[in-house]
């Protein structure tokens, strides 16, 4: 016999006190409720749930403690036509589960209905094919640890993937690579630190499931867009087990990032869950409370409306959803430390009824939140609803991936006509999406490719996605690419493809760096990681998708390149400027604008320079006197001034400096053409000198004096 105490309504979920565990569970469609304890042999123990306040149904176990799997089973209609899909035979997985053991292993059994008559109820058991909850132990010495707070500005991120980024790094102990521990092993320090990197973004580690059409297929979710437990992270990641210690192996992942100066930053999907469409599977919030959860579409109940492409959208306006995404949101800041969130497909997380409304309510939440509120918020600004493409229109806390960023800068460098203007005001910060609210440049977040899409490799190598590897026929993935194969496509033996390959990813890497805003890096780019032309890798586990570290000696070259421009970037504030430039000049300027835009003959740009829409050459001065501090208790400070130069034409392209009133001298800093020995040799340049700069590529000047 279990003895059973009421308990308390309040935290949700199973919260272990050091004595015994306190449940809670919300469920308002709920006729009763049974508590399903399971051990790992012996059958299951059901406890029921007598006491239920504001629709939480709650009770305490004494002597219950971490390491105990349990689940739920709520009796309920079951009316699809009203919404309603309750099913007792269903074990379900408590959504504020802090962990989870074992995978879903597929069968009939888990879904509410037969596959072969759909209209009709199907009452299999299926706890013996569910993966379990489990109660943690949530104690930990985080001694010493502290919140990193990396002002924005100072911020280069690295998006990565917790297996692929360590699974083939020899220098890791193998039975660790691809886990939490392997994430802030030393030998990743200290590639994180050569790297200037601040902040390592993670792809989604809240506990997902691995679809049953991928599976039958001998595929899987690598990408992990698929949550079923936002407060448990990812079981398969772990080292050191399933029951609970998980938990404790991601908290010491964070404190040795942490302690090594990089923020933990979590790619997060709370758009949708992993329950899917009306034919999807019964594994939690659909059993729960079909209707609270999910946003069900008006005058036909039985199906879920869809602003993801996964089949159903959280319901933005019920108020449980909204605790649930912002207690979820402070377990991660306060209990495991992270220091910020980028939000998958966040345009849906704004629609409470139909339209995007950038005043809906989880963002009046995450405003007034003074935990939330204060840490880093990085949105996918799109969704693929009608509408649903809101670069720019986010609230002023938040920063967002900038596609247009990605998408100019791309066309840019493969050639194509476009005025001038819309590359210029990417590089220097988008003041056209972000100023008009009070936003700053590091709103943007800028990037050239991430995990959806090409590699910086396949950028230059492919013209066309080769997603053969997917099966589905190449029709999955995006077909617009904005990419260019330098006039072969894939694998070559030819030198000078090679060689203009090579050059044109040091000149995104360069425009990246070099850029207002914070950069992101893909995990990989900076070593020449291929997925061999795959544009949608999410369902590549496999070395298609996994960093391959032996290219580290390969590619040592372009490592050294992006760690030199990461170098220039952090010594150098006029490249992480606070404010917008004014495009004036005041007095601490020197007399001197503190941006000027030339010509390559070395006169300001004219108003019909700016209405070309075939210009491939611009140079920009950077006035280094009197800018904002990137500290923003300092004073103005002085800096170096830069000369850049920009040549995407298929030519060489002289460019004459401009007179001495801007420098009486200069010195080549970085040059995408030079071999890296080159552009470590200081060559002086003179106001009025010509400088060739070489076919596609950039020359950063600083003045001397």
């Amino acid at each position: 016999m279990v003895e059973i105490w009421p308990g308390q309504a309040y935290p949700l979920g199973a919260t272990y006190d050091g004595t015994g565990t306190n449940f809670a569970i919300f469920s308002e469609v709920a006729e009763a409720v049974d508590l399903c304890l399971f051990s790992a042999r012996g059958p299951e123990t059901r406890v029921e749930m007598r006491e239920v306040d504001a629709f939480v149904w709650h009770c305490y176990l004494p002597n219950v403690g971490p390491g105990q799997r349990y689940g739920y089973r709520v009796k309920g209609p079951y009316a699809p036509e009203r919404g309603a899909r309750c099913n007792w035979t269903k074990l379900l997985l408590d959504p504020y589960a802090k962990a989870m053991t074992g995978q879903i292993r597929w069968s009939q059994a888990l879904f509410s209905y037969d596959h072969r008559h759909p209209e009709r109820l199907n009452t299999q058991n299926s706890a013996q094919r569910m993966m379990k909850s489990v109660v943690i132990n949530p104690f930990f010495d985080w001694s010493g640890d502290r919140p990193l707070n990396v002002p924005y500005s100072d911020s280069v991120i690295y998006e990565a993937h917790v297996k692929g980024l360590t699974k083939l790094h020899p220098g890791i102990p193998e039975n660790i690579r691809g886990t939490y521990a392997a994430v802030g092993h030393p030998v990743m320090l200290d590639h994180y630190h050569k790297l200037g990197v601040t902040a390592v973004e993670l792809m989604p580690v809240h506990q997902f499931v691995q679809d049953e059409y991928l599976v039958s297929r001998g595929l899987r979710n690598y990408w992990g867009y698929n949550t079923i437990g936002f407060f448990a992270p990812h079981n398969e990641y772990s080292s050191a087990g399933h029951l609970g210690q998980q938990v404790q192996e991601f908290k010491g992942m964070v404190k040795a990032l942490h302690e090594a100066g990089i923020e933990v930053i979590l790619d997060v999907v709370y758009n949708h869950t992993a329950e899917g469409n009306q034919l999807g599977p019964t594994l939690c919030f659909r059993g729960l409370d079909n209707a609270a959860y999910y946003r069900l579409v008006e005058g036909d109940l039985t199906h879920y409306q869809d602003y993801t492409g996964t089949g159903n959208s959280l319901f933005m306006r019920h108020p449980h959803v909204l605790q649930l995404i912002m207690d979820s949101l402070r377990y991660w800041v306060l209990d495991m430390h992270v220091d910020g969130f980028r939000f998958d497909l966040a345009a849906t997380l704004a629609r409470e009824f139909y339209d995007v409304d950038r005043l809906a309510s989880f963002f009046d939440l995450v405003q007034q939140d003074p935990v939330i509120s204060q840490v880093k918020l990085i949105a996918e600004p799109w969704d693929v609803g009608a509408g649903g493409y809101q670069v720019g229109n986010f609230p002023p806390l938040w920063t967002e991936w900038n596609g247009k960023y990605r998408d100019t800068v791309r066309d840019f460098w493969r050639g194509q006509e476009q005025g001038i203007g819309e590359f210029t005001s990417r590089l220097t910060g988008s003041s056209d999406l972000y100023q008009h609210d009070g936003r700053r440049p590091y709103a943007s977040i800028n990037f050239i490719t991430a995990h959806d899409g090409f590699t910086l490799h396949d950028l230059v190598s492919y013209n066309d996605k080769h997603n053969a590897a997917n099966g589905e026929d190449n029709r999955d993935g995006e077909n617009h690419n904005r990419s260019w194969n330098c006039g072969v496509e894939g694998p070559t033996d030819d030198l000078d493809v090679i060689a203009l390959r090579e050059q044109q990813k040091r000149n995104f890497l360069a425009t990246l760096f070099l850029s207002q805003g914070v950069p992101m890096l893909l995990a990989g780019d900076e070593l020449g990681r291929t997925q061999s032309g795959n544009n949608n890798a999410y369902c590549q586990d496999n070395t298609i998708s996994w960093v391959d570290w032996q290219l580290e000696r390969e590619n040592e070259f372009l490592l050294d390149f992006t760690a030199q421009l990461a170098r220039l970037r952090r010594r150098h504030p006029i490249f992480r400027r606070r404010k917008f430039f004014a495009g004036g000049s005041g007095p601490e300027s020197g007399g001197l604008d503190d941006i000027v835009w030339l010509r390559n003959t070395g006169e300001q740009m004219s108003d019909e320079d700016w209405a070309s829409g075939f210009a491939r050459t611009v140079g920009v001065f950077l006035n280094g006197r009197g800018i904002p501090s990137p500290d923003p208790r300092g004073q103005r400070v002085i800096d170096d001034s830069f000369m850049l130069c920009f040549n995407a034409h298929w030519e060489d392209v002289p460019f004459t400096l401009p007179p001495e009133d801007y420098g009486q001298s200069w010195e080549a800093v970085v040059n995408t053409a030079a071999p890296l020995a080159e552009f470590a040799v200081e060559r002086s340049f003179k106001p009025l000198d010509v400088v060739d700069v070489d076919a596609r590529a950039v020359l950063v000047l600083r003045r001397v004096f």
